[in-house]
């Protein structure tokens, strides 16, 4: 079997993994020190702008942090349960439904623990899924590529024009902690794991559902592989392939049905609740129309730079595929830019639903392991200054929902 039909299966050796004995499944991954130091200190520093530049303007750091737009939302849920909705124009309804129940029943039970509010906790568990998320993304491209590639990943994830949400009280960090560790329980064969950890990510957010379509699509493809390769004899290992395949979509799919009979309509229901905000996916149409008017009226920076960030997510999805990466990181990858390209409503949150598209900065991170130091130096400055600027930016000035 050639190199990239290999990787397109999980249990496989790579590149950048210690020697192993055969048959036995990849050891912990162990702690990386410096890929999570830098990822902490971009992200610090990123909080420190924010501060300063909020105390310039006058403005409370902490609510721009933990109760800010979406954090509200999610607070409410943890503090209140479900059942808000605000009604605006015609056809505008915003019921709290849209929103899945992980993160703030996360945020519920911190409070239960910890003697802090619900926008602390809320704070607290986005940072530390930041770092559990810095450390899957390492140990993906580690596996794939060796240390340098996985450090290189997780400081280009950090510096991501819109990672500064890693430092909101929102539900991205929970998410794509959640992805990273599931699709590297695929890598490395561990199926069951993978499964729970994709149905945890749907019950995260909407678009969860790409961790549960990476593992049930590079399950099926793993069960054709062994039953050719086994001829009529069904493996005892096999087992846990199909279990993980089936575990994976649960939690979005019970949080969609929970939705649909508690509005009455149990198909149905819970896209309707995302009419209800204006989402809706539509194969991108309501985004090319909003693009047109961009480039034929202008509008604010963020509107600007949101089209740049999805054009750069297309063209890095297309160098992906090119270097043929592993399934599941493309299928999960593919999907979450489908859903972003193909959805209508809130076009400045695009960024935001890219942010665990981590796989996207794979070539890159790869072509920096290979530039000369210098080269890979300077690109590190210009998109610290960038991430920097820009993320700050975002939370003081523009006060538009991220």
């Amino acid at each position: 079997m050639s190199q990239s039909s290999a990787l397109l299966t999980a249990p496989v050796t790579e590149p950048g993994t210690a020697t192993r004995r055969a048959g036995r499944l990849p050891a912990p991954v162990a702690v990386p020190v410096l890929a999570l130091g830098l990822f902490a200190a971009v992200r610090l520093t990123g909080m420190v702008c924010v501060a300063v530049v909020a105390h310039v303007t006058h403005q409370d750091t902490f609510r721009l942090l933990g109760m800010s737009w979406d954090s509200r939302w999610y607070t409410g849920i943890a503090a209140h349960g479900y059942g808000r909705t605000l009604y605006f124009e015609p056809g505008v309804v915003q019921s709290d439904l849209a929103f899945f129940p992980l993160y703030p029943g996360l945020v519920r039970a911190v409070t239960a623990v910890l003697p802090i509010g619900y926008g602390a906790a809320g704070l607290l568990l986005s940072w530390l899924a930041a770092g559990a998320a810095a450390w899957g993304v390492y140990a993906i491209g580690e596996r794939l590529h060796g240390r340098r590639t996985g450090t290189l990943l997780v400081l280009l994830w950090a510096l991501l024009p819109h990672s500064v949400v890693l430092s909101l009280a929102y539900t991205e960090p929970v998410l794509t902690a959640l992805a990273a560790w599931s699709l590297y329980a695929v890598l490395s064969g561990r199926w069951l794991w993978a499964g729970v950890l994709a149905a945890l990510a749907g019950l995260a957010r909407p678009n969860g559902f790409a961790v549960a379509a990476a593992v049930c699509v590079t399950a099926a493809y793993e069960i054709v592989r062994i039953l050719r390769r086994r001829g009529h004899g069904v493996p005892h290992s096999l087992w846990k392939v199909c279990a993980g395949a089936a575990l994976a979509p649960l939690g979005w799919a019970a949080y969609v049905l929970y939705v649909g009979i508690r509005t009455g309509d149990p198909l149905h229901g819970y896209f309707a609740v995302q009419r209800g905000w204006g989402s809706t996916f539509d194969f991108g149409a309501g985004s090319l129309v909003f693009i047109k008017h961009l480039l034929r009226d202008g509008d604010k920076l963020v509107f600007s730079m949101t089209l740049v960030i999805v054009a750069a997510a297309l063209l890095l999805l297309a160098l992906l595929v090119a270097d043929r990466a592993p399934l599941p990181l493309l299928v999960y990858t593919g999907v979450l830019v489908l859903i972003t390209v193909g959805g209508s409503g809130f076009f400045e949150s695009k960024p935001r639903f890219l942010l665990p598209a981590f796989p996207l900065l794979v070539p890159l991170a790869l072509a920096m392991t290979r530039a000369r130091p210098r080269n890979a130096h300077l690109v590190v400055c210009a998109l610290a200054g960038l991430s920097l600027a820009y993320g700050t930016y975002l939370v003081t000035t523009a006060h538009m929902p991220l």
